[in-house]
């Protein structure tokens, strides 16, 4: 039979922690370097929290309104337009207003590339204020 001695399985009086903290410098460092590149720089115009002054004699803006129904036949305040006219009817709105307000409405079945040419003809002639309307009638 073997004999053990007890200083053979004494307990460890002292712990080696040099690796864990050189695994915990290393992961500090990996952090340092990629949490500025994770930031995204995204910039926003983003309103004040203060209402607008009133001016009970300002007209109110025209809003003009572009619904796309379910067949993708397009309306500009509620008139037909032909798919191939309306960006001369907006260049032409444009001119009369050199900032218009416009808000789209598409019907609940409408096909997605018809929304598309009438916002891409609405960038193109570089028309920002454009709004889009979410319920009918309001």
């Amino acid at each position: 039979m073997k004999k053990t001695s007890k200083r053979g399985h004494g307990t460890l009086n002292e712990l080696n922690i040099t690796p864990l903290l050189d695994l915990v410098f290393v992961l500090l460092v990996i952090f340092i370097i990629t949490t500025p590149q994770m930031v995204n720089s995204l910039e926003m115009a983003l309103p004040s929290g203060k209402p607008p002054p009133a001016n009970p004699n300002a007209p109110k803006p025209k809003i003009n309104r572009i619904v796309v129904d379910d067949k993708g036949q397009v309306f500009l305040n509620d008139e037909p337009v032909p798919a191939g006219t309306l960006k001369a009817r907006l260049q032409a709105l444009k001119t009369g207003d050199p900032d218009p307000k416009v808000v789209v409405k598409g019907s609940d079945d409408v096909d997605y590339q018809s929304m598309i040419m009438v916002l891409d003809a609405l960038q193109q002639l570089d028309i920002t204020k454009v709004g889009l309307a979410t319920v009918e009638g309001r």
